[in-house]
């Protein structure tokens, strides 16, 4: 079973986790903007979502039809526990990375 992530599906990724009930492609958009200081299309982070349901790390479902999207309904995403996994094994390999580095590496900055 491979759990590896790129970057920007990583970040997607802890989004879907952040946004919990809410995950959709516009609400994770905002987010990568405004707490990450990034720039991002919605075709980007749409692309990362659906990747990210092929390799099973993710579901969805459409939600229901809301006022404020004129009537359409949105795909809302929920992270699986294999997304967990491949979360805490992401997690797992940078800490382990940030432990080797000597620490005078970054003395002195």
């Amino acid at each position: 079973m491979r759990l590896h992530l790129g970057e920007f599906e990583e970040i997607v990724l802890l989004l879907v986790a952040v946004h919990h009930n809410d995950a959709y492609g516009l609400s994770i958009a905002n987010s990568i903007k405004e707490k990450l200081n990034r720039k991002v299309t919605l075709s980007s982070v749409h692309t990362a979502l659906y990747r990210l349901e092929e390799k099973g790390f993710v579901k969805s479902e459409i939600g229901g039809a809301t006022k404020e999207r004129g009537g359409r309904s949105k795909r809302l995403f929920k992270i699986t526990s294999l997304g967990k996994q491949a979360l805490e094994a992401s997690r797992q390999s940078r800490n382990l990375l940030w432990d080797m580095i000597p620490r005078i590496t970054f003395d002195g900055l």
